[in-house]
């Protein structure tokens, strides 16, 4: 097979045209591509991996011929196949496919493509595969992982962009995570519109990739939403180049017909607002076909949290030191990564964990773009984080979140207060925050075991005059496995053991809530809204409730109970329509939250001292220093009656 080369990257042979060539009207020539590391070769001749395999083999035997050599014998060839990397052609980038078996392959892969275009524009498919997500994850760079879609939006998108043609028109939907062709009902319609030659090239395109695997195991081509009424025989049987025009015809409406009645009705025409046919081919182009992909699902941060994560340039340990990312020196000098890798704070975190653990194999840090609360965003500052790490003498990886102090220096500083003032007022505002933690536990609440205060510096620079640094709050914790209680899909609560568990642990984690006042700035109380953690035993029945982070406790603390017995009754109503017992759940769920209520009036006014006392070296002046919040909450728990509470609950669920 005749290939035509294009002049070559120093180093880099590429058959074909250049990767990012584009037709006169502005689209990408290739969109597929082979690497051959081993060879310093890229192949970006029209068709698809297994084609572009043939013809890097014709290639080497066009060489060997002109050195006067025998051409490669199987075996060579064989082992020659097998040293390929599937690459993916989108706009500015390429994505590499890697073998999970053989990721160091890939890896060199990536190194020959970095003489080609820079290190941030050349991304791993397979965020799904754990094995490729562990071994990019030891070379700190999980931000290199292409992730999968987070909104409606994107998932719009990726379908949008899918669109692939093999040697003719655009028909197919690829799916670059398996190398997987869709032709669906509707694009297999229109091929009736075509003249006679053109239809006659189109089946047999199809014919010929119906059934043929690529390099990863998975089909070339496949019929999109068909169920068992169609098989690669209903095309196979059929010998186009003997068929005259009607013949052609007739044998194209015998398959169309057989098409229609293999799909689903609502799969029959290709609609990216249709719900069901969106998810369908979403969860079709990542390799999820027998699952259901939601926008709920693909939301959440909890199966699918990485997900959630733009992870960011991270850093590994080699013989005792640090190797950050290059890419986050070129990023932080405001050269070629985009925005989203210019982020200083990864740096400093990194930094932190190094100083912190001596013994670190690999750090990842990222930024979480996507928040389990329902609630509107309050005001300050609002930087989540995640971070990745693990210690070499310790098999377990360390996941933590970091959340930025809501106020810290530089938002003190913005509001006109002077560096010293700023950074007293940073350090009160930390203690603040402490200590309503400390609060939130003596009064039963759920949180983190471990919360750590630390520091980063930055550097802020004032309207006028020149910058100078600054050191910025940060909270870090344990990152909770388990699912956020207003996630919890529906079909769980199916099992009705399920539902009682978790109507027993939401009255639980109700009574705390509202003893310490949890509302948000307009006196709106907060709960089962995304803080809230339901944490799964091993046969994924309701076992606990982590509140993670402690927002907007004793934000009130003078209203008596009763006026937020409303909102307290969401939890049961919001979920009415697909319980199997709402009656039964609203009783587990009141009878759960007048005990943990009782019990904790009763260990208050047993242990009055202990609690009366525990911020008394605090100043209490009114109003809102905490010492007076906490001494206004006591107060109320205690001449509140936990049955008349449960009782008006009760009575607004049964409204």
């Amino acid at each position: 097979m005749k290939t035509s080369e294009t002049p070559p990257t120093p180093g880099l042979t590429i058959l074909g045209e250049s990767p990012f060539a584009r037709t006169p009207a502005g689209r990408l020539k290739a969109r597929i591509a082979t690497a051959f590391p081993g060879h310093d070769t890229l192949v970006t001749v029209p068709g698809i991996h297994v084609t572009q395999r043939q013809a890097f083999l014709d290639h080497l035997d066009e060489q060997k011929h002109a050195r006067g050599e025998p051409a490669l014998t199987k075996a060579e060839r064989d082992r020659e196949w097998g040293l390929a990397v599937d690459l993916i052609i989108v706009e500015g980038a390429i994505q590499i496919r890697p073998d999970p078996n053989n990721m160091p392959l890939a890896f060199l892969a990536d190194e020959m493509l970095q003489r080609l275009i820079a290190k941030h524009r050349i991304r791993f498919l397979g965020v799904l595969n754990e094995r490729v997500r562990e071994a990019i994850k030891r070379r700190g760079e999980l931000w290199r992982i292409t992730p999968l879609p987070k909104t409606p939006e994107e998932m719009g998108a990726m379908i949008e962009s899918s669109r692939i043609g093999i040697g003719g028109r655009e028909i197919y939907y690829y799916g670059e995570l398996t190398g997987t062709r869709y032709l669906t009902f509707q694009e297999f319609q229109g091929l009736g519109r075509l003249e006679d030659a053109e239809l006659r090239s189109h089946l047999g395109e199809i014919f010929r990739h119906l059934g043929r695997r690529n390099a990863a195991g998975n089909p070339e081509l496949a019929l999109f939403g068909t169920g068992p009424g169609i098989s690669r025989a209903d095309f196979t049987r059929i010998d186009l180049h003997a068929l005259d025009s009607a013949g052609l015809r007739e044998a194209y409406d015998g398959i169309l017909a057989k098409f229609r009645a293999a799909v689903k009705p609502a799969l029959l025409r290709d609609d990216p607002e249709s719900f069901e046919w969106k998810n369908a081919m979403v969860a079709a182009l990542i390799g999820r076909e027998n699952e259901l992909v939601t926008g709920g699902g693909l939301l959440g941060l909890s199966a699918e949290f990485f997900m959630q994560i733009e992870w960011l340039p991270g850093g590994r340990m080699e013989e005792g030191e640090l190797m950050l990312d290059p890419v986050l020196e070129v990023a932080e000098a405001g050269g070629g990564p985009g925005e989203n890798l210019r982020d200083q704070k990864s740096r400093k975190f990194i930094l932190n964990f190094v100083r912190e653990y001596g013994d670190l194999e690999f750090v990842n840090v990222g930024r979480v773009i996507g928040s389990l609360s329902r609630r509107a965003a309050m005001p300050g500052r609002r930087g989540v984080y995640i971070a990745a790490l693990k210690q070499r003498q310790n098999p377990a990886e360390i996941v933590t979140i970091i959340r930025l102090q809501k106020q810290g220096v530089r938002e003190y500083l913005e509001q006109g207060l002077s560096l010293l003032d700023a950074m007293i007022s940073a350090e009160e505002y930390t203690e603040y925050i402490l200590d309503r933690r400390l609060g939130c536990r003596q009064l039963g609440m759920n949180l983190p075991l471990r919360v750590t205060a630390k520091k980063i510096s930055e550097r802020y620079v004032p309207p006028k005059g020149a910058g100078y640094p600054i050191w910025t709050p940060y909270f870090e914790r344990e990152y909770i496995r388990g699912i956020a209680t207003d996630k919890l899909p529906p079909a769980l609560f199916e099992s009705r053991e399920f539902a009682a568990r978790c109507a027993h642990l939401l009255g639980q984690a109700a009574a705390p809530n509202i003893i310490v006042g949890r509302c948000d700035r307009t006196g709106s109380p907060l709960f089962d809204d995304g803080d809230e953690v339901m944490i799964l035993d091993a046969v994924g029945m309701p076992e606990d409730i982590v509140v993670a982070d402690h927002t907007g406790t004793f934000n009130d603390y003078a209203c008596p109970l009763a006026e937020f017995t409303v909102k307290y009754a969401l939890p049961v109503t919001r979920r009415r329509s697909f319980l199997p017992d709402p009656a039964g759940f609203a009783r587990a769920y009141c009878a759960a939250f007048e005990d943990r209520l009782q019990r904790i009036q009763e260990d208050y006014r047993r242990r009055r001292k202990a609690f009366d006392s525990l911020f008394l070296h605090l100043p209490a002046q009114e109003p809102g220093s905490f010492a007076y919040r906490w001494k206004r909450a006591l107060a109320r728990l205690d001449e509140t009656s936990p049955t008349a509470l449960a009782d008006l609950v009760r009575g607004n669920i049964e409204r």
